[in-house]
């Protein structure tokens, strides 16, 4: 194995290069930002125009249509799957104690799946509101 200028020959010797499986991490997080960036444009647009709306119930209308709904949840899964992997970079980064790193960790996740989750679920019951109300 050639050594590099910045490995050392101990490091070269033992074998510790790069783990290999920060690639995958890396590629979703840069796949979610791009995705991201089309959907925060039709949020806030979405956003603000109902919220010209008087009628309360705008956004259920909204959200009972299958096209908007779909992009609602496609929002919210990317967003939190961005912001799981964005945390758990910092987490990873600046946590040192292995205890408090796993916990946080465990915690970044679960908290993003149970976020996303709750999100998606409140979008269905708009949704199939909409559905049973007589909407789209």
């Amino acid at each position: 194995m050639p050594r590099t200028s910045l490995q050392s020959k101990l490091r070269v010797a033992r074998g510790l290069g790069s783990a290999k499986s920060g690639v995958g991490h890396w590629w979703a997080q840069r796949l979610t930002a791009i995705a991201l960036a089309p959907l925060c444009i039709w949020f806030a647009g979405s956003i603000l125009a109902a919220a010209r709306a008087d009628d309360p119930f705008r956004i259920a209308d909204w959200l009972g249509s299958p096209v908007a709904a779909m992009a609602m949840i496609t929002f919210l899964v990317a967003l939190f799957w961005h912001a799981k992997l964005g945390m758990q970079v910092v987490i990873e980064d600046y946590v040192h104690s292995p205890r408090a790193k796993y916990t946080l960790l465990i915690a970044n996740a679960f908290l993003c799946f149970g976020v996303t989750a709750a999100g998606v679920l409140a979008v269905l019951r708009l949704h199939m509101f909409d559905l049973v109300a007589g909407g789209a």
